[in-house]
């Protein structure tokens, strides 16, 4: 019996939805634009991003979000080349399992990870300048949530 990968149960979801990804963007370089430490605050919301530089096929990534004082959700992530070479992008918020979301687009400063089965479906990272954007939402794009996170200065500079 021939078991489908999620890879490609998620490239023909994405396909009858209009997104094809080409075979090198699956398999694009690591994101090593999105390492370092990252904030957002908007009023009393705001959220923490921290990613790792890319190191044997995998880069590590932890988050928490919050309002005020508190700490609402969290999530520790991971982007990995997987054995077929396919980047995918793996998530588990507040400890549950492990969620993963095939890369389907990719550029020099932006990749876009999605997975119809998971809530959000979309996951899309973006670098303009000294920002990081990030965006969830459905496949289609609608209920989307952007937040916009500023670099954070972890260490002095020589």
């Amino acid at each position: 019996m021939i078991r489908p990968t999620l890879s490609f149960i998620a490239a023909v979801l994405l396909a009858g939805l209009g997104v094809t990804p080409a075979a090198s963007e699956l398999t694009a370089p690591l994101p090593g634009w999105l390492a370092g430490t990252w904030a957002m605050e908007d009023g009393a919301r705001w959220a923490d991003e921290i990613w790792t530089s890319p190191r044997g096929g995998m880069m590590l990534g932890l988050g928490r979000a919050g309002f005020g004082p508190d700490v609402e959700s969290w999530e520790s992530s991971r982007i990995v080349r997987r054995a077929d070479g396919v980047v995918s992008l793996v998530a588990q918020q507040k400890g549950g399992a492990a969620l993963d979301y095939p890369l389907v687009v990719a550029g020099s400063d932006s990749m876009e990870f999605a997975n119809a089965a998971h809530e959000p479906q979309r996951i899309r990272f973006t670098r303009q300048g000294q920002l990081l954007m990030i965006e969830t939402s459905k496949i289609d794009g609608s209920d989307a949530v952007r937040r916009n996170y500023r670099p954070v200065e972890t260490a002095p500079k020589d």
